[in-house]
């Protein structure tokens, strides 16, 4: 009896192992997940990051719907067809991959990193996975095609049950954290409010 709590430390670890395509898996399977965010844009030559924070919501089979609140409003759309960006309630920017694909591939990719896309990201990054113990996980990022070699040296996710951060370190030594916190499950589906969102843009 006295060796079940060795055996146990012994196969713990690699009962919370977790891979990449378990990974994407899990976050295919949340239909909605929704979360506060916190973004520090550290530039070489600013002496404070640029900080920002606000709403995400990630529906699987409507997009991403990213609502800044401060400093000022700003809200992005971006699903298959198209992204659309509104600021401070101006009139809508609209990118599609046939008025400007470069933009419209890279915002799309964004779509691909928080639903962990190993297929979209395989195309575009080398991928370098690696599993932390206990569930959490950190997966970096070399981009491999343009524009995203030209701007990017790295982009690295990490997280647990849920992406928690993402660096994107660029070509020119800036830095961008973006932080989330809060996430929720529930309502499993949009809400009215978040329907009216994605339908209006």
């Amino acid at each position: 009896m006295k060796a079940w709590p060795l055996l146990f430390l012994l196969i713990s670890p690699w009962v919370n192992a977790i891979t990449l395509d378990e990974l994407q898996q899990r976050f295919t399977e949340q239909p909605v997940v929704r979360a506060h965010f916190a973004q520090a844009r550290t530039i070489k030559d600013l002496p404070q990051p640029l900080r920002s924070q606000g709403e995400m919501v990630i529906a699987r089979d409507q997009g991403l719907l990213w609502q800044q609140q401060t400093p000022f409003a700003m809200t992005l759309m971006l699903n298959d067809s198209r992204m659309v960006q509104i600021i401070n309630n101006q009139q809508p920017q609209v990118i599609t991959a046939q008025n400007n694909p470069q933009m419209f591939q890279f915002n799309h990719l964004l779509r691909a990193l928080f639903q962990a896309d190993r297929q979209v990201l395989e195309k575009n990054f080398r991928i370098d996975f690696q599993e932390q113990g206990e569930g959490r996980w950190t997966l970096s990022l070399t981009p491999l095609t343009t524009p995203l070699d030209r701007i990017f040296a790295t982009i690295v996710l990490s997280g647990q049950t849920y992406l928690e951060t993402i660096h994107l370190n660029d070509k020119q030594g800036d830095v961008t954290e973006i932080t989330f916190s809060q996430h929720r499950l529930q309502p499993a589906a949009l809400t009215d409010e978040e329907r009216q969102h994605f339908a209006a843009y």
